[in-house]
């Protein structure tokens, strides 16, 4: 074996290229060795690392069940263990969940991915990402499996909670900021789910997914192809679920020739939990958990999180499988291992977690992300903000209106008192201006309406009712209880769960003014909502700043700014609603929808539209665009768009709008979408003030994947629309794409 200058194995010289330092440790591995790499072990025992371990390293490690500082001791010790007491002294890739913060006791509770979606603000993900990575980092964790990148578009599915929204697109965008703001840190980012897992049919967790080639291309691997791009990300998460009948898991064509040889990533593919085994219990692909590992590993996958790579090496000593796969899947796991500098340092620094994990700074942080992910959806005669002087005497109602919500994938359990509820936050925020009372009215899940009576009589004695209802849900590795949203908890209606439509008629029926405050990890059926609230606030699952955030809105200190990134549907049955549908799928010329007063064709009983659109989002000023320049009407396939467009703040107040533009390709050789986001920016501007916004748009991004599959830009006509919705256009231009862009991509 070749050694370094100073005698050592040149693996452990950090001064020799990391190609020649894998390719000299993999020289020295046995079979086991190797296979050990291509596993994670878990520990959650400072006690028990030598017992855990046995002398064995493996790929990677998590603990995600005690504190962050308890956590940092354990991190601390194990990697001296793998230095100190493992034959060749390999660290650990230390892991853990990091979708809205480090998922480990007391670190600090951010927003959730769908309230980081409808910010529409990559820069502050990107600044939160860094923040957790900071917490991250003094543990002594290196790797976070996150972001999601999957698609919200069944709205039924529990896990909705977990995308950034509906929209490639802005998915992508949220994605990358996501994935640079922990890379700044040194912590490997892990997307997923690779591919086309969140539109399962039935909206059932697990359950496959529908759809070709075109749709996989155009929709599924947008998000993913440009964070591998523009990130380079250093691990991936397969799927457990199937495309179009595939298993993705145990698919070379989705886990090699697509994701290695079309998109260009080089990390390493790490399992999602189970995904391995389940090729033979789930999806019947193999008939023994030997067939199902072979199958995975020469798939692609190179880390397997269920216990069936234990049986690789019976497989390569019984010559049934190659050993160039087992030793492709390690060189992959090691190269990570060396570019992120763990043979050199794998430490955290536990004594610095009490200064940096949750500190004044990052809660500060927490509650910017939430004040700027709220939409207002409604505001009836501007009664929002409320007026102090005139509602002296405020009923806070609702089974979420005194229990902080935080969403799947975070450290707290069912019944968490950590964070800051929306009872709470207003007591905070208004103090002796206001008496405020409480009542939860119904739960969030059961058909029990004995408590209804109590917060009806509540807001008979107020003067406004603000009332907060929506969805619950916790990590569901810390025994959720009765969760009606989140990974696995999956619905068959949308209308409010329980009986909190029935606690909003009572509370209606009493003439008080309502304010409806959703808090919630999906759309929920809000038709009545919208006909009968003087207002409707939306807060997806915001972090434990969550109560105060709500609170600083409602009373007009904070102007809010989220725009939908998830449209909203008028029933169960009117799903999918998403805004960026084919023209065939909506659009029908004979009619316009019925209504229970007069049925018509297309829906019989109402419109097949969202009851509100993708990019929807109210201020407590008013926003004008005006002056739409574009930089020219014709361009070629390397062409780049560029528009221009002036939007003055015309209310009393600050705030913050989103520009948005979108582009209609008006004839195609292939079906595309009525319209699609290529480009936003928020922008803040002071009351009266004016700015010019600019946008660019690449030419490249119009392209599609024809009849062949080729993807072209494709000769023609597009129009770019500008405006503060997908449904409120205020600009549209019409450019021309000439002949030369016709070349294949």
């Amino acid at each position: 074996m070749a050694l370094a200058g100073d005698g050592k194995p040149l693996y452990k010289d950090k001064n020799i290229p990391i190609e020649q330092r894998v390719e000299d440790l993999l020289g020295r591995m046995t079979l086991e060795e190797k296979v050990w790499q291509m596993q994670n072990k878990p520990n959650s025992n400072i006690d028990e690392v030598e017992k855990t371990f046995d002398g064995r390293s493996f790929g990677t490690t998590h603990e995600m069940g005690k504190s962050a500082q308890e956590c940092a001791d354990i991190l601390y010790k194990t990697q001296q263990y793998m230095l100190n007491n493992t034959r060749l002294g390999i660290p650990l890739l230390t892991a853990a969940e990091g979708i809205q913060g480090i998922l480990q006791n007391q670190c600090t509770l951010f927003p959730h991915a769908i309230a980081q979606g409808s910010t529409f603000n990559p820069a502050l993900i990107q600044r939160m990402a860094e923040a957790a990575g900071d917490e991250a980092r003094v543990i002594g964790i290196r790797q976070v499996l996150s972001p999601v990148l999957d698609i919200a578009r069944e709205l039924r599915w529990g896990r909705v909670e977990e995308t950034f929204g509906e929209d490639p697109y802005l998915i992508a965008e949220m994605g990358i900021g996501f994935v640079r703001g922990y890379q700044n840190k040194g912590i490997a980012c892990m997307p997923k789910h690779f591919v086309a897992h969140g539109t399962p049919v039935g909206g059932l967790n697990c359950a496959h997914v529908s759809g070709g080639e075109r749709e996989l291309w155009s929709l599924y691997l947008y998000p993913f192809q440009r964070v591998i791009q523009e990130t380079k990300p250093l691990s991936v998460m397969s799927a457990y679920s199937a495309y179009d009948g595939v298993a993705t898991a145990g698919s070379s064509y989705y886990m090699t020739d697509i994701l290695r040889g079309k998109l260009g990533f080089d990390g390493y593919v790490y399992s999602d939990w189970g995904s391995v085994e389940r090729l033979k219990s789930f999806h019947y692909a193999v008939e023994t958990p030997e067939e199902a590992a072979q199958m995975s590993v020469e798939a692609g996958v190179d880390l397997n999180v269920d216990w069936t790579y234990e049986r690789l090496p019976e497989l390569v000593k019984n010559q049934k499988m190659d050993i160039k796969y087992i030793d492709q899947a390690v060189r992959r796991i090691l190269t990570v291992k060396f570019r992120l500098g763990l043979f050199d340092d794998p430490f955290g620094e536990p004594e610095k977690v009490k200064s940096v994990v949750r500190n004044a700074e990052k809660v500060a942080l927490a509650k910017e992300i939430a004040d700027e992910s709220a939409i207002l959806l409604k505001n009836e005669n501007n009664i929002l903000p409320l007026n102090l002087n005139k509602y002296k005497k405020i009923a806070v109602v609702g089974p979420n209106s005194n229990q902080t919500v935080f969403g799947d994938y975070s450290w707290t359990g069912s019944d968490t008192k950590e964070g800051v509820t929306l009872y709470q936050g207003l007591k905070n925020v208004i103090g002796k201006k206001a008496v405020i009372t409480q009542a939860d009215g119904c739960d969030w899940w059961s058909r029990n309406a004995s408590d209804i009576k109590k917060a009806v009589e509540l807001v008979k004695q107020s003067d406004i009712a603000i009332v907060a209802v929506g969805t619950r849900s916790t990590y569901l590795g810390r025994g959720p209880d009765k969760s009606t949203a989140g990974e696995g908890f999956d619905l068959s209606s949308l209308d409010l769960p329980g009986r909190q439509q029935d606690l909003l008629k009572a509370i209606k029926a009493t003439g008080k003014p309502m304010i409806v405050v959703l808090i919630a990890g999906k759309p929920m059926v809000m038709t009545w909502v919208k006909e009968n609230a003087d207002a409707i606030l939306t807060q997806w699952y915001g972090g434990e700043q969550q109560g105060n955030s709500m609170a600083d809105i409602l009373v007009g200190n904070v102007n809010p700014s989220g725009k939908l990134n998830v449209s909203f549907p008028r029933s169960t049955g009117n799903t999918p609603c998403f805004y960026n549908y084919l023209p065939t799928d909506r659009e029908q010329q004979f009619d316009s929808g019925g209504s229970y007063e007069e049925p018509r064709g297309h829906y019989i009983f109402e419109k097949p539209y969202a009851l509100w659109n993708f990019g929807y989002g109210l201020s407590y000023t008013d926003f004008r665009f005006s002056n739409c320049v574009l930089n020219d009407s014709i361009f070629s396939q390397f062409g780049t768009i560029k528009v221009s467009v002036e939007v003055e703040n015309t209310g009393k107040r600050d705030g913050k709008e989103v520009i948005q533009l979108y582009v209609k390709d008006k004839i195609s050789s292939v079906a595309t979408p009525v319209h699609q986001l290529k480009a936003f920016k928020k922008e803040f501007i002071k009351a009266g003030e004016k700015v010019k916004v600019e946008l660019e748009v690449s030419v490249s991004v119009l392209a599609l994947y024809n009849a062949r599959m080729d993807k072209v830009v494709e000769p023609g006509e597009f129009e770019i629309q500008i405006g503060n919705s997908s449904d409120n256009i205020l600009f549209r231009k019409t450019i021309t794409i000439n002949s030369s862009a016709s070349q294949i991509l």
